[in-house]
């Protein structure tokens, strides 16, 4: 099975679950592809933005749970871990840092924090809250961090019930292209 098989298979298993957001994972997936790609961002972020959150999909499978939204949410990390190998580190990197990118947006930009939906509020106590501002400081230095911010707008956007946006088969041939690159 290649990877590209892979992303569509997991999706096809947890895509159609809601996590507060009134839209399923893959509609919030394809929506934050969308802005992506409306924004001009390369194919590696446009695929960054399109599997930002398989990390929940691959803890429901790895661990047999159903309710895998309600699992810890180091989401970012496992999906980097997994895209890493299978679509390379310009995937990988904004995909583990879209959790940071939230922390330090929400210490640097007051009414970031202040426009966040209720699900988003919610989880960024679990994922350790805003940054300090030494951690601030020290991550806006990072390599990838321009990405991950521009990631986590986007995935702070694609979040609008019943709106058309193209399937995810539109991105098939992103997938197998970035996918034999490698």
């Amino acid at each position: 099975m290649t990877a590209t098989d892979e992303v569509f298979g997991l999706f096809a298993e947890f895509g159609s679950s809601n996590y507060d957001e009134g839209v399923t994972l893959t509609d919030h997936s394809l929506q934050t592809a969308a802005l992506a790609v409306a924004e001009g961002a390369h194919d590696a972020l446009v695929l960054a933005a399109l599997l930002h959150d398989v990390g929940h999909f691959l803890q429901a499978r790895a661990r047999g749970n159903e309710n895998y939204l309600a699992l810890d949410w180091a989401h970012d990390t496992i999906a980097a871990d997994w895209l890493r190998p299978r679509f390379g580190d310009e995937v990988a990197d904004p995909v583990g840092h879209h959790v940071s990118a939230k922390r330090w947006l929400c210490a640097r930009e007051p009414a970031y924090l202040d426009a966040l939906s209720s699900a988003s509020v919610a989880s960024l106590a679990a994922q350790g809250g805003p940054f300090t501002d030494d951690e601030a400081d020290e991550w806006r230095t990072r390599s990838g961090a321009d990405a991950a911010i521009r990631l986590r707008r986007w995935d702070d956007d694609g979040k609008v019930a019943g709106l058309t946006i193209a399937p995810l088969a539109e991105y098939e041939a992103l997938l197998r292209d970035r996918e034999r690159s490698r």
